[in-house]
């Protein structure tokens, strides 16, 4: 039952919302800002009210100790395709998240995702991979957060033992001068991957860590900085499994 609410939720969003869209098209072309901002408040209920249909609880902890008006590197595990989702209803921050290219084919679903600032990563292609980590260091220094996932797709193996973080994505927080907040979510494969095709109950939990301000570390140690972020989200997730 859960999953036919799932996607009926999503499939009316698409529908009801698309004179919303239009109308948003026209007010980026004089305020892209604005445009983008509504974006975000419009898409973080839809995925609140999936969410809710799905019956996951989310836990939230550390947003409050971010500090306010800078914009951030999230950088997070992958665990589930409810790892967007959740992230978008949390975030602090005005945010585009990295998504993979194919997600730019689906119709209707991309459009709202360029609107709130997404970026579609092409790993196949190292001048395309590039492109699009400039684009993400462009949004940075414009105030609009990214949020990346460095193991660069779902981790199907224990909660733990997260595959190797590419660096190279992190270099975005080096050149546009931003903080790093290491992100920790965990149980989100309890919403679908565990039990496919069927969506169940789950208790979500994210946790956003410190923010990580590269002038404060060693030259020689940002060249493993992927390593010494993952190692951090590791401890958040074993901290967090006490509360799933």
């Amino acid at each position: 039952m859960r999953i036919v609410l799932v996607v009926l939720s999503m499939v009316l969003f698409l529908i009801i919302f698309l004179p919303v869209y239009f109308v948003l098209w026209i007010v980026g072309k004089f305020n892209p800002h604005k445009k983008i901002a509504a974006s975000q408040v419009i898409v973080r209920n839809a995925f609140r009210f999936v969410m809710f249909c799905a019956g996951t609880k989310i836990t939230t902890l550390g947003r409050e100790k971010l500090p306010k008006g800078e914009a951030f590197l999230y950088v997070g595990n992958h665990r589930g395709f409810a790892d967007i989702p959740v992230g978008y209803v949390t975030a602090p921050t005005l945010t585009g998240f990295v998504a993979k290219k194919e997600l730019r084919k689906v119709p209707l679903f991309a459009g709202w995702m360029k609107n709130l600032q997404c970026l579609f990563l092409d790993r196949d292609d190292m001048k395309e991979g590039l492109k699009t980590i400039m684009q993400g260091i462009d949004q940075l220094k414009k105030g609009y957060s990214v949020f990346i996932m460095p193991e660069g797709t779902r981790n199907r193996g224990e909660e733990f033992d997260l595959l190797p973080f590419k660096e190279g994505s992190l270099k975005m927080a080096e050149k546009a001068g931003c903080a790093i907040v290491p992100v920790a979510i965990s149980n989100t494969a309890a919403v679908f991957e565990n039990h496919m095709p069927w969506v169940k109950r789950a208790h979500v939990i994210i946790h956003y860590g410190k923010p990580i301000y590269l002038t404060e570390i060693a030259k020689e140690d940002r060249k493993h900085l992927g390593a010494m972020v993952r190692e951090i989200i590791i401890e958040q997730l074993k901290e967090d499994q006490k509360l799933v």
